[in-house]
């Protein structure tokens, strides 16, 4: 449930051709002409940093492309306790599952805007478009490889690899969306990593003051600089 103060702003309609990501997005497998048909079953909605934006096991009545910001992606344990599963960017679809609740709870970490479709109206178009059908079985695969790395991370890796891994993916990540650089944003907080990663706050503060000690990276205001790239790259990959 959203708070009031949280709600999303007025839903507009799509603009298709005017999306910078829809290169990186599901949408890159439609054509031209198919981007009416999306349009007349989806609009674009905004929300401010620190809304949720659906909650664990709620219903689920549409899915969403990520047009810009940044999200949280989290799921709350039996016993209380909370794993953040993920981090969502722009060209992140969310609801890939189709389930008809949802999954994870997905909270702002900056102003967020979405593409947003009827559930059932996106089946319906996944059915008529074998191309978009196999864009979302692709991006399925890729989430599924995502999350069995994830497992090795959670399981097998130290601290100082667990960071490494964590920061030369978002690195990665981000350079798919505004190209290669060293300087890494980071709008989740140092909890937040820890929950992804299996560490307490303490030890990733701890690690990251290391590692800026080390002259490895730079604490910047909004993320990280690299400086030494190919050592995080060799840590994320031992």
């Amino acid at each position: 449930m959203v708070c009031a103060s949280n709600r999303p702003a007025p839903g507009l309609g799509l603009e298709c051709a005017d999306c910078d990501i829809k290169g990186l997005s599901i949408c890159e497998s439609l054509d031209q002409g198919d981007f009416e048909l999306l349009e007349r079953i989806g609009r674009t909605v905004s929300y401010p940093a620190k809304a949720t934006l659906s909650e664990q096991g709620r219903d689920a009545s549409f899915v969403s492309n990520i047009t810009s910001g940044a999200l949280r992606l989290s799921k709350l344990l039996p016993d209380g306790r909370r794993q953040v599963v993920g981090f969502a960017l722009p060209g992140d679809f969310l609801g890939l599952s189709m389930e008809t609740t949802h999954m994870f709870t997905a909270d702002a970490l900056t102003p967020v805007k979405l593409c947003q479709f009827s559930r059932q109206g996106f089946s319906d178009l996944i059915d008529r478009k074998p191309r978009l059908m196999r864009a979302v079985l692709n991006m399925a695969a890729h989430e599924l490889t995502m999350a069995q790395d994830q497992m090795v991370v959670l399981g097998r890796r130290t601290a100082e690899e667990k960071i490494a891994c964590f920061l030369i993916g978002m690195r990665g990540r981000y350079g798919r969306i505004h190209g290669p650089s060293v300087h890494v944003p980071l709008p989740m907080t140092r909890l937040d990593i820890g929950d992804y990663l299996g560490l307490t706050v303490e030890t990733v503060s701890r690690m990251m003051t290391r590692m800026a000690r080390e002259k490895t990276i730079v604490i910047v205001p909004d993320g990280v600089r690299l400086l030494e790239v190919a050592r995080l790259e060799q840590l994320a990959e031992m």
